[in-house]
């Protein structure tokens, strides 16, 4: 039978299973509090607990702990990126950035992805499984461990597409927020998704204050499909009408990510199709010079058409960025760290 996983839980939840153990309510809170704030490796850390109550929560019940395998760090020290083992043996990527706001954490949602994006690293050798609300959260804890720094933000933008893991991203969402926890706030995280159009809806329907990024990369429906199997499930047109659903509902403006591929999707033509395509939004693109993947024969653009490209955009009236370059003397692009790994694991 298989154990229960204690960091998946509520604190409602575990005081529930407490009363099942005979144990008095209130040490929920205090477990909890271990496990979110604290970051406890283990049961046995929980000093104010009963010892008989931390043998028990040791030998009846699972508790994530990630094994960190590599981490790598950029030469100006602004990134570092990790690859943690799982229990089953699987390894994922997390990346820390340091910005001048504040620490941000890059987290991975699925071990693999099966969305298939042909300039993605992530994508290659498909999805093995979902990651589980606690090994969501174990990422960031992990990395504070590691670092003794505070975490500001938290993008689930690493491997595997967040609203195919539906349940365990909300249940991620509302234990990294809870006041009990580490209490982010809301507009603290981002969640970047190729468009699924059901969760979509759900998630819009949640009322959460994160902010949404919607994957694009292309200003039509034809290079989009080419560029990303997934698009096929869904037009342009019907997801800005879910993100303009997303906005009614929540007030939160949704981002576009938009990876410039040369001679793919950064000619002057792709910017002014953008631009009218998102005229009028309240919106923000982030365009993302694509990270070449040695598996793909995609370059990233160079710096003139980028800056053409935002130009463009800029006169249309768009909210836009191009995003800083981070670590890519370290394999900080999603997937590549883990390929490289599972490809020669010494």
């Amino acid at each position: 039978m298989e154990k229960i996983e204690l960091k998946c839980l509520s604190e409602e939840q575990l005081s529930e299973l407490l009363c099942g153990l005979s144990e008095k309510p209130f040490r929920a809170k205090q477990i909890y509090q271990w496990m979110h704030q604290k970051l406890a490796v283990s049961p046995e850390e929980m000093t104010n607990l009963p010892k008989t109550l931390r043998q028990q929560l040791s030998e009846r019940f699972s508790y994530t702990v990630l094994e960190k395998v590599v981490m790598l760090v950029s030469k100006d020290g602004s990134t570092q990126k990790y690859l943690f083992r799982l229990e089953d043996g699987n390894v994922i990527e997390t990346v820390l950035m340091r910005y001048h706001h504040g620490n941000s954490v890059c987290i991975s949602s699925q071990v693999g992805c099966r969305m298939g994006c042909t300039f993605c690293a992530s994508t290659i050798g498909g999805k093995r499984r979902d990651l589980t609300s606690a090994e969501m959260l174990e990422q960031i804890y992990a990395v504070m461990r590691d670092t003794g720094e505070r975490v500001a933000n938290v993008v689930v933008m690493g491997t595997g597409e967040p609203l195919d893991n539906y349940e365990n991203l909300i249940r991620f969402i509302h234990m990294l927020t809870d006041e009990n926890g580490l209490h982010l706030s809301q507009r603290n995280i981002t969640v970047s998704t190729c468009g699924l159009p059901e969760p979509m809806r759900r998630l819009a329907d949640e009322k959460l204050a994160i902010t949404l990024a919607l994957s694009l990369h292309a200003p039509n429906d034809e290079l989009r499909r080419k560029l990303m199997p997934a698009a096929r499930a869904c037009t342009i047109a019907q997801l800005l009408e879910l993100c303009d659903l997303y906005f009614r509902k929540t007030g939160r403006r949704v981002s576009f990510e938009y990876s410039l591929i040369e001679g793919v999707n950064d000619r002057p033509e792709h910017a002014k199709q953008l631009a009218e395509l998102l005229r009028g939004r309240n919106c923000h693109v982030n365009l993302i010079p694509v990270n070449p993947v040695k598996e793909r024969d995609y370059r990233r653009s160079n710096f003139t058409n980028v800056l053409s490209f935002r130009k463009i955009l800029e006169n249309g009236k768009i909210n836009v960025t191009i995003r800083r370059e981070m670590g890519s003397d370290i394999d900080a692009a999603c997937g590549q760290l883990r390929r490289r790994y599972m490809e020669d694991p010494e």
